[in-house]
């Protein structure tokens, strides 16, 4: 492991979990303490910088997480450091199986509230309008689907709910966006608290339309309770109409999109891929239905 300087650790346990280039440990000082040590490229260091500013003014609005402690050089000028927080406890995909359908709405309910307050953070007025970001670089990889060479039955009609609702993204609001916010990336402590970690995804698509973000909740009809929690506990109780267009157009368009990116960037990963797409089609049954199956509608709890 990389000396950080003006620290020293007695211990440093590698965490192989995650998709980054960080190389990430949780490492114990000569205190007690624990920390998460995350080491990247010093190519990185702008980017890395910046993330890490965001990180603590995040902090500052009370978001539970994994907070900043310090940021420098080392490696000898090769690397970038961050030291933040160590959250304890299990990642939400690994402890909901475990649990009792109230108990993952309620968890999924704090998601959701930890989820709206990220989001009060505006995003610059200097950037474009949230349709033409998005179009600009969707389009083509939803229509790279075509030219894949895998065939999915009814495909096209994702593919025709996408090209003719569109304008579903005009004049869409733009804020701060975590980016990955999906069961992974949210740590339960043995007190049911709800922790987020794994703000790593800082590029121009940081802020954007914040329903967006539910776009990664793939697995939405494994955990529906923890998933319909997050949404409510998100708007205060039912969503807007509006909402359920939207998420259905990011769900079709993401669905085409990760295909493509199996065939072409991730092959071991494609028969996840389309199932992601057949999943998507069963939710709305074939397009039909606005609200997805695994939604439950209803004000109790207590089901």
């Amino acid at each position: 492991m990389i000396e950080i300087p003006g620290y020293d650790f007695t211990d440093a346990v590698p965490i192989e979990k995650g998709v980054s280039g960080d190389k990430k440990y949780r490492v114990t000082t000569t205190d007690g303490r624990l920390m998460l040590l995350r080491v990247s490229d010093i190519n990185e260091y702008n980017c890395k910088k910046t993330m890490y500013s965001m990180m603590e003014r995040i902090a500052a609005l009370g978001v539970p997480m994994s907070r900043p402690i310090d940021f420098g050089i080392c490696g000898g000028g090769k690397n970038v450091f961050q030291l933040l927080t160590w959250c304890g406890g299990d990642t939400a995909d690994v402890l909901l199986p475990k649990l009792s359908k109230v108990e993952q709405y309620k968890l999924g309910f704090k998601s959701g509230e930890i989820l709206r307050t990220i989001h009060t953070i505006p995003a610059p007025n200097s950037l474009k309008d949230w349709s033409e970001r998005y179009l600009s670089k969707n389009d083509e990889r939803v229509s790279a689907f075509h030219n894949c060479g895998v065939e999915i039955n009814g495909s096209d009609l994702l593919f025709s709910f996408y090209m003719q609702n569109k304008h579903l993204l005009y004049d869409r609001p733009q804020c701060f966006t975590h980016g990955d916010y999906h069961c992974e990336n949210l740590m339960i402590s043995s007190d049911m608290e709800v922790s987020v970690i794994d703000w790593d995804l800082f590029d121009d698509n940081i802020y954007g339309d914040p329903w967006y973000e539910f776009n990664r909740i793939l697995n939405a009809h494994v955990i529906p309770h923890f998933i319909t929690g997050m949404i409510k506990g998100y708007f205060g109780g039912e969503p807007p109409e509006n909402f359920w267009n939207l998420l259905m157009f990011y769900f079709s368009a993401g669905a085409l999109q990760l295909v493509s990116w199996g065939v072409y960037v991730k092959p071991a990963y494609l028969d996840d891929c389309k199932q992601t797409a057949v999943n998507v089609l069963r939710w709305y049954d074939s397009m039909r239905d606005i609200i997805p199956s695994w939604y439950i509608i209803c004000n109790d709890i207590n089901f």
